[in-house]
């Protein structure tokens, strides 16, 4: 058996375990006293996710058929499933997350990354947070030492990939300014592969070209990078040029945000 038919398997037997473990009323249906289904039919999950009852059956017997993202957020809502099990059936049937949305956590995720922050107050190193739209939501006070002009950012979300590209403080601070802001771009990139329907990240790509020729022909050369962990050079006012090891962190809590450590280069 392939990994592709086991996960549609494993797929079909968690879609007819939440089906069954929901009854009529928590859908609005009237219940009849001759109901022998255990939980709701296939065909009421059809009806109310928009779909052919056929279509759905064959989702639920595991044949060879490749549901959009949109058809399965719509079953998982008529199912009722929290956000991690639509992502489980995300990564079953994609094998990642389309468009992943907040866990409930009991503290929004933008609350959760200013208290990381706020922890790393005294830190000689750089510690940011920022979401998928590259928008900087705090810094730790080294951050504005070691990134010359930060204080100077506007008070409202100021945007890191826009500092980088046309802030001439940039240049200053990072001693390999185009390796950086190239790869910088390239990593913002497969950032916006997982969230395609995001208007906002098409419309700064727009901007920025508008903005920075270099940018624009970064971007046009479609490179794309992942996430990880690299050195990062600087040109510190007062310990001259230094390099720190740059380490990005994210947890489900907060899949399009994350926070990014600085550490010191042994």
């Amino acid at each position: 058996m392939s990994d592709e038919s086991g996960n549609r398997d494993v797929l079909a037997c968690f879609l007819r375990s939440r089906r069954e473990r929901l009854t009529p009323e928590q859908v609005g249906f009237p219940v009849g006293s001759r109901r022998r289904t255990r939980g709701l039919r296939r065909e009421e999950v059809a009806i109310l996710a928009g779909l052919s009852p056929t279509w759905y059956t064959y989702l639920e017997q595991g044949r060879k058929i490749q549901p959009s993202p949109e058809v399965l957020n719509s079953v998982a809502r008529v199912l009722q499933l929290p956000e991690d099990e639509r992502r489980y059936m995300h990564t079953l049937a994609f094998g990642k997350i389309i468009e992943p949305e907040p866990l409930h956590s009991g503290l929004p995720a933008e609350s959760l990354l200013r208290q990381i922050v706020e922890t790393a107050a005294d830190l000689p190193y750089p510690v940011y947070a920022t979401d998928a739209h590259c928008e900087l939501i705090g810094w730790n006070p080294a951050a504005s030492d070691w990134y010359l002009g930060w204080n100077d950012l506007p008070s409202v979300r100021p945007n890191l990939l826009r500092w980088l590209v046309t802030d001439p403080t940039a240049k200053e601070c990072l001693v390999e300014w185009e390796l950086e802001a190239r790869e910088t771009t390239a990593r913002w990139r497969a950032e916006i592969a997982r969230f395609p329907l995001d208007r906002r990240m098409t419309q700064l790509a727009r901007e920025l070209r508008e903005q920075s020729p270099d940018f624009a022909r970064w971007w046009e050369e479609h490179q794309v990078l992942e996430h990880r962990s690299r050195i990062r050079s600087f040109r510190h006012p007062k310990l001259g040029e230094r390099s720190l090891r740059i380490v990005p962190m994210q947890s489900p809590h907060f899949t399009s945000a994350g926070v990014v450590f600085h550490l010191p280069v042994s």
